[in-house]
């Protein structure tokens, strides 16, 4: 079984610094679809998942395992050292692509997480970050993505008439 180590002095590893996520302040509660979205800037899961961790733990949320989908990621070791604790790591062919889980205190409390895939252009990705904090959302991760990817229609304020003398 292979451990991939990131450590802070380590090159590129920032310690979840500028990572694109967001986190419902109830997550892990069961009560919605998503508990937040994620918006890696890669593919490279060896490369993003620790920087994912790191930033989660920075927000009170130590994760302990992280399950993924094959499909959309390629493979990593089932057991990863992120700042001098274990992180345990699933990849499922049967997962939709587009979603994340991750478990913590003691596997008692789970969040899925929707992926918004890496080349999506940041004005979409933004939207679903702040989408998946919302509840009442569809449960289908390609909804969601929709609805981000929509521009509102602008809003015109009505105005009083006044009738012409």
């Amino acid at each position: 079984m292979t451990t991939i180590t990131r450590t802070a002095p380590e090159p590129g590893f920032r310690g979840g610094i500028d990572v694109r996520v967001s986190l419902r302040a109830d997550a892990g509660d069961g009560n919605s679809a998503f508990d937040g979205a994620w918006f890696p800037r890669s593919r490279d899961l060896a490369a993003e998942l620790p920087e994912l961790i790191a930033e989660l733990e920075r927000r009170g949320v130590r994760v302990e395992r992280f399950t993924y989908s094959l499909e959309n990621w390629p493979a990593v070791p089932r057991k990863m050292l992120v700042s001098g604790r274990v992180v345990r790591t699933g990849g499922f062919r049967s997962m939709d692509p587009l979603v994340v889980c991750l478990t913590w205190a003691g596997g008692t409390r789970r969040a899925d997480l929707l992926v918004v895939p890496p080349e999506t252009d940041v004005l979409t990705g933004a939207r679903a970050l702040r989408l998946c904090t919302r509840r009442g959302l569809p449960r289908s991760p390609q909804m969601v993505l929709a609805a981000a990817r929509s521009v509102p229609l602008p809003q015109v304020p009505d105005l009083p008439r006044s009738r012409a003398v």
